[in-house]
């Protein structure tokens, strides 16, 4: 794709598609989110959005100036996702742990477009109002501003971290997910004591624990060592 996207005055397509469907940003970035759901990465191209959609893939260009673009537009939606329905309390601590486990649970439900979109900055609407909500949390608190950009960089990291980390396990073909859950019981467990004694004697809690995310217990203990960083009330 190139740099050709038409003014939003006139993106607007006057005639529905093949399909009956009259294109929109919003249609093209579900159904790309479908499209690399299904297919991978490699299904991000204006050919296969064209055919998807019913449309000519020059259409495409209306609404994005390129497939990074559409990509970003892709990122900025599974954000919007999370904050779906998310109201703060005023209590910082449920509303942080609120945050991280929509953004991991967003991502996880599209683990493919996550691996294209966790790592990447959108700048968009729906990431601004999440940083906003996010610094505004811990500020409020009682949070110094350095001490509150610090927490959320290290939160939005770990966040990310994690969501990109379980996607790409989610994205693996199902034989090599249980493949690699397998080799906790296969190999770990089976490890003699003498030569590895405290994996033998964790071996059933290890086979256990790595089958779940370790992102909650983790976000606890982000949330644990920030509430340390509170200044005390005067």
């Amino acid at each position: 794709m190139t740099e050709r996207v038409v003014p939003e005055p006139q993106r607007r397509r006057r005639r529905p598609t093949k399909q009956g469907v009259v294109l929109s940003r919003e249609l093209i970035v579900e159904t790309a989110l479908r499209l690399v759901g299904q297919h991978g990465a490699e299904a991000l191209t204006v050919r296969r959005l064209g055919a998807a959609l019913g449309a000519d893939p020059s259409a495409v260009y209306r609404y994005f100036r390129s497939t990074d673009d559409l990509l970003l537009a892709l990122a900025d939606e599974l954000i919007g996702r999370a904050q779906q329905g998310w109201k703060a309390t005023g209590d910082w601590r449920a509303d942080l742990r609120a945050i991280g486990l929509r953004i991991h649970a967003a991502y996880q439900a599209h683990p493919q477009a996550a691996l294209l979109a966790a790592h990447r900055t959108t700048g968009r609407a729906h990431e601004i109002a999440a940083v906003e909500a996010i610094i505004g949390t811990l500020r409020r608190a009682g949070f110094p501003d350095p001490e509150a950009v610090r927490i959320y960089h290290a939160f939005v990291d770990q966040s990310l971290g994690f969501a990109a980390l379980d996607a790409a396990a989610l994205a693996l073909p199902p034989a090599a997910q249980s493949a690699d859950l397998r080799v906790w019981q296969a190999s770990y467990a089976r490890l003699d004591a003498a030569t590895h004694p405290h994996i033998a004697a964790t071996a059933d809690l290890l086979t256990a624990d790595m089958h779940r995310s370790g992102y909650p217990f983790a976000l606890e203990l982000l949330l644990d060592a920030a509430a340390l960083r509170l200044p005390a009330a005067p």
